[in-house]
């Protein structure tokens, strides 16, 4: 094999691997940062990209996705003068990849150190109960804070959580004791609340009950009431139909009887005064005074 063969042959390779060095590929959550011959030339999206050889560089590649970054726990001084340690954590992303690269050069650190300033700023205004109760707004005053404060960098803060604040022992002993005598105060309240509830519903049952009893024993009198008005009723329904049947016996035996009193009466008063009576043998009177049998007596002796 001549010596210029194999010229071509490294030519070619070498050809070959700085083609495949120009060839760069920049991922869906990248952004790459391109300098030719030193100086910023462009940010590459992502996708297949090629770079002239020897003449521009891929600088670095930035993660655009939202990143945790965490905040080291430190003692701070609240307003009325008590220690506390806070710990915090920082959520953000990269917004502006050219800013991220060239305007900060350790953006962890940076933020970082800005976070623990603006939480000693923030906690040093409020005292140890605020500091305690307000989280939401220790976390808000932190974020539009860094958040201002990095936008320049090319960085949007997205949020701030503020994971633990710690008190003193002392003071956590006492306020330890403090939340376990209102745990015990509350226990206590709502036992009383409890019987109280209880007794309320016994009286409301008591209650209930003598309505019903008393609802039962007026129905009773009721049904009574009404069985002697119905008795009463019927005792008064029979002793007029007794009534109606001795009036109608009356009048069947007695009128006739009554009429026939009269006419002895009338009878009476006639004989008394000699007076001639005509009577027929069919009279009633004469079968009442027995003149019919005196007079079937005498003819039958003659």
């Amino acid at each position: 094999m001549s010596g210029g063969l194999i010229a071509l042959i490294v030519i070619l390779v070498v050809a070959v691997i700085i083609l495949f060095r120009s060839l760069k590929v920049i991922h869906q959550f990248e952004r790459g940062i391109v300098e030719r011959l030193g100086r910023y030339k462009e940010t590459l999206d992502p996708g297949l990209k090629f770079l002239f050889p020897f003449v521009d560089n891929l600088l670095v590649r930035v993660d655009m996705r939202e990143t945790v970054l965490d905040i080291e726990p430190q003692p701070v001084i609240t307003m009325d003068n008590v220690a506390v340690t806070v710990d915090a954590v920082v959520y953000y992303y990269v917004s502006d990849a050219k800013a991220r690269t060239y305007e900060v050069a350790n953006f962890a650190m940076a933020v970082s150190k800005l976070a623990q300033t603006n939480i000693r700023n923030v906690i040093g205004e409020m005292s140890l109960d605020e500091t305690l109760t307000s989280r939401e707004r220790i976390n808000a005053a932190l974020r539009e804070t860094l958040d201002e404060a990095t936008d320049k960098w090319g960085v949007k803060v997205t949020r701030v959580e503020v994971k633990e604040i710690e008190p003193p022992r002392d003071i956590a002993d006492a306020m330890s004791k403090q939340m376990k005598a209102e745990r015990e105060k509350r226990g206590i309240i709502l036992e009383a609340e409890a019987y109280r509830a209880k007794q309320i519903l016994e009286a409301e049952g008591d209650k209930q009950n003598a309505i019903l009893v008393a609802e039962g024993t007026r129905q009773q009198s009721i049904l009574i009431a009404e069985g002697d008005r119905q008795a009463a009723i019927l005792r008064a329904e029979g002793e007029a139909r007794a009534i109606e049947e001795v009036s109608k016996a009356a009048d069947k035996f007695f009128v006739g009887n009554a009429q026939l009193l009269k006419q002895l009466q009338v009878t009476q008063a006639a004989l008394e005064d000699n007076t001639k009576l005509v009577m027929s043998d069919q009279s009633r009177l004469i079968n009442v005074l027995g003149l019919g049998e005196k007079q079937s007596s005498g003819d039958s002796s003659k």
